[in-house]
C-alpha cells in the first residue's frame, strides 16, 4: 500500500526521497506480517527479556534490511530483531512489528515502525498498522500526512488547553507503578476528561490525528520511539522523555500537543516545596 510522500504538486523538499524509500520499504515489511498474521501455525519463540518474537518479525525486518542496504548502502540500520549495523551520521531505525504481543494473539494493533535518523534527530517516520489499513508519515518541513480519505490528510493536533479537557492514554498501569509514578498517573485521571489504556503506537497516532492530548510510557527503545516523533512533531506536537529531554534513547516517551507539554510534565514533576 504505497502512500503518496504529499499533496500533488508538491515542491521537493530535503527528505522526499527518503520518506518515499521509508513507504516502500513499510510496503515490504507489511507484506511479509500481513501473509502470516493470525497463522495458526505461526512459530514464536520467548527473548531473553520474556518477550516474543515470531518468525513475522524476523521476516520483516530482513527485508527491510535488504532494500536500506541495496538503496542506502553508507547508512546505518537499527532495528529491534538484528540489533545495529553500521555508525553512519544517518541512521535508519526500524520495528517489524511493534506490538508482537498483540500479533502473535490475532490482534491488530500492532505496527511497522520506520525512521531515518540524522546526528540523532529523527527527520523522516513512517508508522503502519496493516491490519486496519491505516498508514501515517511525515518529513521534517513537509507536515504529517494519513491515508484516511481518496488523497492525502494533513494531520494537526488539537488546540485543548485545559488539562480538565484533554483525553489521554498511559499504557499499562503496572509500567507506571514499575517505574515510580502510579500515583501521580491516577491522580492526573481524576483531573482528565477521558483516560483510556489504548497501548502501542496508535495512541501516538491518535494523539498527531488530535483525538488525544497526552501518551507516556517507559522501557523503551529508540526503534519504539524514533518514528512517531516526526509524525507527532510535524503535526505540531512535541515529544520528550518523561524527564523533558529530547533525546530518543533516554527509555520513556512523553508526547503532548505541545500546548499542555509543560503542565502535564509540571504534574509528574512538581517544583519543591
Amino acid at each position: 500500500m504505497t502512500t503518496p510522500a504529499g499533496p500533488p504538486g508538491a515542491p521537493p523538499l530535503p527528505y522526499d526521497d527518503d520518506l518515499r524509500l521509508a513507504l516502500r520499504i513499510a510496503d515490504a515489511a507489511d507484506a511479509e506480517s500481513m501473509a502470516r498474521f493470525d497463522a495458526a501455525d505461526l512459530e514464536v519463540e520467548t527473548k531473553a527479556d520474556s518477550s516474543p518474537v515470531s518468525e513475522a518479525d524476523l521476516a520483516a525486518e530482513r527485508a527491510i534490511r535488504r532494500m536500506l542496504e541495496a538503496e542506502r548502502p553508507a547508512d546505518g540500520i537499527v532495528g529491534e530483531e538484528f540489533g545495529r549495523t553500521g555508525d553512519a551520521s544517518r541512521q535508519w531505525i526500524v520495528d517489524p512489528i511493534d506490538g508482537t504481543a498483540n500479533y502473535v494473539r490475532g490482534i491488530p494493533m500492532w505496527g511497522t515502525l520506520i525512521s531515518l535518523v540524522e546526528h540523532g534527530h529523527p527527520v523522516v517516520g513512517v508508522v503502519s498498522i496493516p491490519a486496519l489499513g491505516r498508514r501515517w508519515w511525515a518529513a521534517e518541513g513537509a507536515g504529517a500526512w494519513t491515508n484516511t480519505s481518496a488523497r492525502p490528510t494533513r494531520l494537526r493536533v488539537s488546540a485543548i488547553d485545559a488539562i480538565e479537557q484533554a483525553s489521554i492514554s498511559f499504557q499499562s498501569l503496572a509500567q507506571w507503578r514499575e517505574a515510580g509514578h502510579l500515583n501521580a498517573l491516577l491522580e492526573l485521571a481524576e483531573r482528565v476528561h477521558r483516560d483510556r489504556a489504548y497501548g502501542d503506537v496508535w495512541p501516538y497516532m491518535m494523539l498527531a490525528e488530535g483525538r488525544l492530548e497526552f501518551v507516556a510510557e517507559f522501557d523503551m527503545k529508540e526503534y519504539d520511539i524514533a518514528a512517531f516523533v516526526p509524525i507527532i512533531t510535524e503535526a505540531g506536537g512535541r515529544v520528550t522523555s518523561f524527564d523533558g529531554d529530547a533525546a530518543i534513547d533516554t527509555g520513556s516517551a512523553f508526547a503532548t500537543n505541545g500546548v499542555l507539554h509543560e503542565a502535564l510534565l509540571g504534574h509528574f514533576h512538581p517544583p519543591a516545596p
